[in-house]
């Protein structure tokens, strides 16, 4: 390969990687003026800034501002709106009272109806909620009216669910699912959720039969900027799932839609998730998606999309979605095996490879892969290690997380790129035999283990190609093998990205090793370049830049504010109390009142209440005795009904509270219901995990009552909250530093009371 070419092949290979991210999202232009039939995104954020001004949790103030605002506005639209309220618990045991908002657009059958749903609640306690899920909220009420603009009549039955209590435990779906009675109606969901503020905006399907129709539906409706794979699918349907369609499929067997946009994941459940840090383009991408597929399916037989059928499918720039059925799998999978075969042995018989230097080409492959591995299994232990303050960034993924997966990313070349330029006397075409084997072998494990992964198989027989290419000619096309990496650039690269930042920086492993996979897939390209210690050294040093980079961004500002957590527990069993803080990385304004001289943190260790990530309290040190008012706890009835202990118990709030959390002794019950919600049958165990959560509005009590054997020794322990330490009469704490907010997950900025009663 000349100079020229080698040069060439690798701007090439730049701009390929670079198009494969840029292309799967639309931009963003002003559209305010853009025709009424259009999906407008500046139009939609108007909806997203109102939303989003404040925290606008159930039981907060905000929260029925904002669900006015959408009655409002559906109204504008001509559509009657319902509010259905009750209480609902969800399968969490978080009992809440939730407010869901309804509209329809009446189609001309009675076929099944289309639902469009997010959530309009936001999490407790700071979220601004802009685009978790003010967004999804927009993203709706602008594509209903673009719809409505049309003036058209559709078949089927058009329902808007604005849901409440998602945050709390799925609680507005089940209470519309379980209690309202347009849920026999649905045929077809789609979700429209958030985990961050910007990026691309990911399909995910939900459905207990096979995706078949879905896909092929989904396909023939046609949106520009797909995003999605079987992958994301298989792996879905592996884990507990946790949005409102879970509770469509799960209780009623509705299939439907998630799309869901993951990046900037440093903003979800914060106050950062404002107005400002939605990004406009992810915005957009979820506007692309709903307008073909609300035209689609207003019109499309909602009753004929189950089937037994699965798919593979995944999304490349400009051929969109693709998809085959599962069936394909073993043969696509036996014809790569057998043409890997045949080349590799015709290539022996006619001395255009080399039996002795393919085994020697293992060599390189399986070292980059092992020390690429170990790169990034260890790198965000080490990352905790130097920067302590990460710690206390819960999900895991740091502000500075995007320059880490560039620094490992580039870390992972220079060691590929490296460990190769020691194997230089290799010729290219033995090198090739390695990288097809690991894909094969892949593939063939995601054909008994992950079927969603097979469509592994489609850059295998790119290479294949480039395989005969470079085993035949002695000076092949450099620009025909460029164009046979497209498939393995387009669909898999965006993966480097993916895994870290939806899952946090633990997962750098997968863009370390994913890296070096992909490395190796080019090889066709990569062994004709002669100075391969050069291009190792340059990434050496730029991911050294990277590092440093991330460095001197480690810190905190205002834009990018460190979590911070602080509590005030009164035990009103003992009349003491503290200061407590979840913060492993004290800053000044924690250390006002706890720090690692203090009481240690165990005297708390069983008194911290239930958490996304069962975090603990770190530090905690005693405190004055403040005057708050303990909760007034009344045990209304006390009998034998049939020989069995029926026991009513009411709890008062005594001050503006939030929440209420009761955790019991080893004792199992035969029924527990709370205000008059029956809860699930893991409250019931004879655990001393949580029995239940009360998010309360209104300072409404808590009502429960217990079915149990006679002379049980019953021990229940309650755990009163309040978000407002910050503002209560009773306090004097200053406001946090502007580098600083509250920690999500957690209780926080919380006056919490504990009291233990035995019945």
């Amino acid at each position: 390969m000349s100079k020229i070419a080698r040069i060439l092949t690798l701007i090439l290979l730049l701009l390929a990687i670079y198009f494969s991210f840029i292309a799967i999202m639309p931009t963003y232009s002003a559209d305010k003026d853009s025709a009424l039939t259009n999906f407008s995104t500046d139009r939609a954020l108007k909806h997203v800034a109102e939303i989003g001004k404040e925290p606008h949790a159930v039981g907060f103030k905000a929260h029925a501002d904002v669900k006015n605002y959408i009655v409002a506005e559906l109204q504008k639209l001509g559509l009657k709106t319902t509010v259905q309220e009750g209480y609902t618990a969800g399968d969490w045991g978080n009992l809440s009272y939730a407010s869901n908002i309804l509209a329809k657009i009446k189609g001309k059958t009675s076929n099944k109806a289309l639902l469009l749903l997010s959530h309009y609640d936001s999490n407790p306690h700071s979220s601004l909620g802009a685009s978790d899920a003010g967004s999804g909220v927009a993203t709706i009420l602008e594509s209903i009216r673009a719809y409505l603009e049309e003036n058209k009549t559709p078949t089927n039955d058009i329902i808007i669910l604005l849901s409440d209590g998602e945050e709390l435990g799925l609680n507005g779906a089940e209470l519309f699912v379980n209690k309202h009675p347009w849920a026999k109606d649905v045929g077809l969901v789609l979700n429209f959720e958030a985990r961050g503020s910007g990026g691309p905006s990911y399909m995910l399907i939900e459905t207990n039969q096979g995706n078949g129709k879905l896909i092929e539906e989904f396909t023939a409706a046609n949106p520009e900027y797909p995003v999605a794979n079987s992958l994301a699918y298989s792996i879905y349907k592996m884990l507990p799932n946790d949005t409102d369609l879970t509770v469509f499929r799960e209780d009623a067997d509705i299939q439907g839609f998630n799309f869901a946009f993951i990046d900037d994941h440093f903003d979800y459940h914060t106050e950062k998730d404002n107005y400002e840090r939605l990004d406009k383009k992810t915005l957009a991408h979820q506007g692309s998606y709903l307008m073909p597929l609300l035209r689609h399916f207003a019109d499309t037989d909602l009753s004929a999309l189950k089937t037994n059928e699965d798919a593979i499918y995944f999304t490349a720039p400009v051929f969109k979605t693709v998809s085959y059925p599962f069936s394909w799998i073993w043969p696509m999978f036996a014809i790569a095996v057998v043409l890997f075969i045949v080349i590799t042995v015709l290539g022996l018989k006619n001395k255009t490879l080399d039996a002795k230097e393919i085994i020697v080409g293992f060599a390189p492959l399986l070292i980059s892969i092992l020390i690429t591995g170990v790169a990034g299994y260890f790198s965000w232990t080490l990352l905790k290690v130097m920067y302590p303050q990460y710690k206390d960034i819960l999900h895991g993924f740091t502000y500075n997380g995007y320059t880490y997966i560039a620094a490992f990313t580039l870390l992972a070349l220079a060691i590929c790129f490296y460990i190769y330029h020691k194997f230089k006397k290799l010729k290219t075409p033995n090198l090739v035999v390695a990288p097809l084997f690991i894909w094969l072998v892949i593939s063939g494990l995601a054909a008994v283990y992950l079927k969603g992964a097979s469509y592994t198989i489609v850059p295998v027989f790119a290479l294949l190609v480039s395989f005969v290419i470079v085993s035949n000619q002695k000076k092949p096309n450099p620009y025909l093998l460029f164009f046979l990496t497209l498939p393995v650039i387009t669909i898999f690269a965006p993966f480097v990205k993916m895994f870290p930042v939806g899952l946090g920086l633990k997962m750098l492993v997968a863009s370390t090793v994913l890296t070096t996979l992909l490395f190796v897939a080019i090889t066709p390209i990569f062994g004709f370049y002669k100075h391969k210690n050069r291009l190792a050294l340059l990434l050496f040093i730029l991911s050294l830049g990277g590092f440093a980079m991330a460095h001197f961004n480690s810190g905190f500002t205002k834009d990018n504010a460190k979590p911070s957590s602080l509590l005030y527990v009164l035990d009103a069993n003992t009349n003491t109390a503290k200061w407590a803080t979840y913060d492993s990385y004290l800053t000044e304004w924690t250390a006002q009142y706890v720090d690692d001289t203090k009481t240690s943190p165990k005297e708390l260790a069983n008194t911290t209440i239930s958490s996304k990530y069962n975090s603990s309290f770190n530090y905690v040190a005693n405190a004055a005795i403040k005057k708050v008012a303990v909760p007034k706890i009344e045990k209304t009835q006390d009998t034998l009904i049939n020989n069995k202990r029926h026991l009513k118990i009411c709890i008062t709030p005594q001050r503006n509270v939030n929440r209420l959390d009761i955790y019991k002794n080893n004792v199992a019950l035969e029924q527990a219901v709370v205000n008059g919600v029956a809860l699930p049958d893991y409250s019931l165990l004879d655990s001393t995990s949580k029995f239940m959560t009360h998010y309360i509005s209104n300072n409404n009590y808590t009502e429960i009552s217990l079915i149990l054997e006679p002379n049980t020794p019953l021990e229940l322990t309650f755990f009163e909250a309040s978000n407002d330490l910050l503002t209560n009469e009773h306090f004097s704490i200053p406001a946090r530093p502007e580098n600083e907010i509250p920690m999500p997950f957690v209780l926080n900025d919380a006056i919490l009371i504990i009291k233990t009663v035995k019945f």
